[in-house]
């Protein structure tokens, strides 16, 4: 017979254990994995912030070009495994504000290559309409 002032058991774990900065672990939270855009465009600088030193890779030419896709796809994942973090929320906050600057920057990075294109192409525009 059951007895009613106990809780009910249940099979579910709703608090994951916070198994953050304790390098390589089975199970990673849900959530943690993940593309990362902070990862991608502010390489070295994320690869500081989030104790992952491995990160540092990008400074080496030709090989860094390419590891800043690989710390694109794995940076979440190892910044879980080397840095100690509050929750998995605290470490969505965080990678979220490092995500927002690495758009930034690619979209500032962007939109002066697109500039540097354009302006000088149209002031050719002017002054070849001039001429005329």
């Amino acid at each position: 017979m059951n007895d009613v002032y106990t809780t009910p058991q249940s099979d579910l774990d709703l608090e994951q254990e916070n198994n953050s900065g304790q390098g390589k672990v089975e199970n990673i939270p849900e959530g943690v994995k993940g593309w990362s855009w902070g990862a991608f465009s502010l390489n070295w600088i994320w690869a500081i912030g989030n104790k992952t030193w491995i990160g540092l890779l990008v400074l080496i030419p030709y090989v860094g070009f390419i590891f800043s896709f690989v710390l694109g796809f794995k940076g979440r994942q190892w910044a879980w495994q080397n840095k100690r973090w509050e929750s998995v929320e605290h470490f969505q906050r965080v990678q979220r504000k490092w995500s927002f600057w690495g758009v930034v920057v690619l979209v500032v990075g962007f939109l002066g290559v697109l500039a540097a294109i354009a302006i000088p192409a149209y002031q050719d525009y002017l002054s070849r309409a001039a001429g005329n």
